[in-house]
């Protein structure tokens, strides 16, 4: 599942404290191996956990660092994934640098906040199987800090990561997942990924997942997605529109795919 939470405010009437018992319903009621969140807040993430239960677990840091700003954080389910390394990096010309952003660029150019990513190389409890998750968020507005962000994380992937293990993108990427868009485009030739969504054997209806606590709008934009390497299977693929009596947990839809992994290869 991939996931923007909206990040966690006091002000009504979509608070968080309203939207919590939403968000527990459906997390609870689909209970995912694997979650990408997107802007959860410290606090937001430990309530998240504790909604969730002793089985589950997450990993993140704030994009200010530590517990300050927004995460990307992975939550899994410690029965079935053990996480055998993971790390941050933040989407600028600095990525060890905590909170780091581009600023060279005109300023109708340059990111609107930090931006980041967090990935984890998990192995699959009972079976030789090992592969990557990586979740982002990128910039909403401006279109060269979403370009240089796909390109960056698509170098990361082919580069850094060990190229024989499967992996799964998990974010809400802000433009639409579409062929010709600069982002998506990017992500799948440069970066070896396809989209679970066009791939998966069967599916949900297409829908715009970003709502903004109206009701969903059938064959709106893509926004948020699952992109895995292609030796990944999808079976089926969904958009989410569960509700707590009419109150949304968040003003984005999320994402679902189930997903095979391909057969281990050789020690």
């Amino acid at each position: 599942m991939t996931f923007n939470l909206r990040y966690a405010s006091a002000t009504a009437p979509h608070s968080w404290a309203e939207r919590r018992p939403a968000t527990r319903k459906l997390l609870l009621g689909e209970s995912p191996h694997l979650i990408g969140t997107q802007e959860g807040l410290y606090q937001q993430l430990r309530d998240i956990e504790q909604d969730l239960g002793a089985g589950y677990a997450w990993i993140g840091t704030g994009r200010e660092g530590g517990s300050h700003g927004e995460f990307v954080a992975i939550f899994y389910d410690t029965q079935r994934l053990a996480p055998l390394e993971y790390d941050h990096f933040w989407l600028s010309e600095t990525p060890g640098t905590i909170g780091s952003k581009d600023k060279f660029w005109k300023r109708s150019e340059r990111p609107g906040s930090p931006r980041m990513a967090t990935w984890v190389r998990f192995g699959v409890r009972g079976t030789p199987s090992v592969f990557y998750a990586l979740n982002t968020h990128l910039d909403n507005r401006s279109e060269t800090a979403r370009r240089r962000a796909a390109t960056q994380i698509a170098r990361f992937l082919t580069s850094r990561l060990d190229p024989d293990l499967p992996r799964i993108v998990t974010g809400d990427f802000n433009v639409p997942a579409a062929a010709g868009t600069s982002v998506y485009d990017t992500l799948l030739t440069e970066g070896h990924l396809v989209d679970s969504w066009t791939r998966a054997a069967s599916r949900g209806e297409h829908l715009g997942t970003w709502h903004g606590y109206k009701p969903p709008v059938p064959g709106g934009a893509r926004i948020d997605w699952i992109l895995t390497s292609p030796d990944v299977t999808t079976s089926y693929a969904a958009i989410n529109t569960a509700s707590d009596q009419g109150r949304y947990p968040s003003d984005h839809l999320p994402v679902q795919a189930q997903i095979t992994l391909p057969p281990p290869g050789p020690p």
